[in-house]
């Protein structure tokens, strides 16, 4: 199992962001995480890319318990945050540059080459990050999240606020990346679940709902869409 969270619980003052909360996801699946604004979503998130402190739990990542041992935890982790913050006044290659140094890269010109390659980015690698549209801020971000080449993507609505055709694009990138990657992405797209996840993982008021594979969906929910899964499972009383 590429993500293990058991008995997972963060508060923020008094309020329980994540009550208890337990899930296993399979390895080399590209996850949805789903919930309405704060289910928990990117809680959990935080927490699994090592940002965010919590009261009790474990989590482990391929193995690896993110509190025993976070730096070999992250080696395996790479995570793009929904709001991608990015040095814009740098470019392209410099800030691959620089997340490469972070990760102290043996070969970092070969893997940027790659990395800018797998993105997509090779017209825009000599330009500054002011520059480019949203969508291409969303691959430098992708580019930046993989470079040191992790087994678990961590993606906080990767393709929020793109139009039609970047949302398209960065759905190919994510689904040709999940073949030999665990992702673990959230989202609000139901279309997007349906059309790259092969797991589905539902949290509501920070309480997993459901967690079934894609193809269990009929079965499951006959003749429901991801939608009304959605809202039947996020309904509150």
């Amino acid at each position: 199992m590429s993500i293990v969270i058991s008995h997972l619980t963060k508060t923020y003052g008094t309020q329980k962001a994540l009550d208890n909360i337990s899930v296993e996801t399979g390895t080399n699946h590209i996850i949805g995480f789903l919930g309405p604004n704060g289910a928990g979503k990117s809680t959990t998130m935080k927490i699994l890319s090592g940002i965010l402190p919590f009261e009790s739990g474990v989590c482990l990542i391929n193995g690896i318990d993110i509190c025993r041992d976070p730096l070999k935890t992250k080696k395996n982790i790479g995570y793009l945050p929904e709001n991608n913050p990015l040095y814009t006044d740098m470019y392209v290659r410099e800030i691959l540059a620089f997340e490469a140094q972070i990760h102290r890269l043996k070969d970092s010109k070969k893997r940027i080459d790659e990395v800018i390659g797998l993105t997509g980015l090779q017209q825009e690698q000599h330009k500054k990050v002011q520059q480019l549209s949203k969508g291409y801020k969303q691959r430098v971000g992708l580019a930046m999240a993989m470079i040191h080449d992790p087994q678990v993507l961590i993606l906080d609505e990767p393709t929020s606020g793109l139009d039609p055709n970047q949302i398209l694009e960065i759905r190919a990138l994510i689904k040709e990346l999940g073949k030999n990657k665990t992702v673990l992405l959230s989202t609000h797209i139901m279309q997007e679940v349906e059309a790259i996840c092969e797991e589905i993982i539902v949290i509501h008021q920070g309480k997993i709902q459901d967690h079934f594979l894609l193809s269990e969906k009929e079965s499951k929910y006959p003749g429901k869409n991801m939608e009304e899964i959605f809202v039947h499972l996020t309904h509150s009383s």
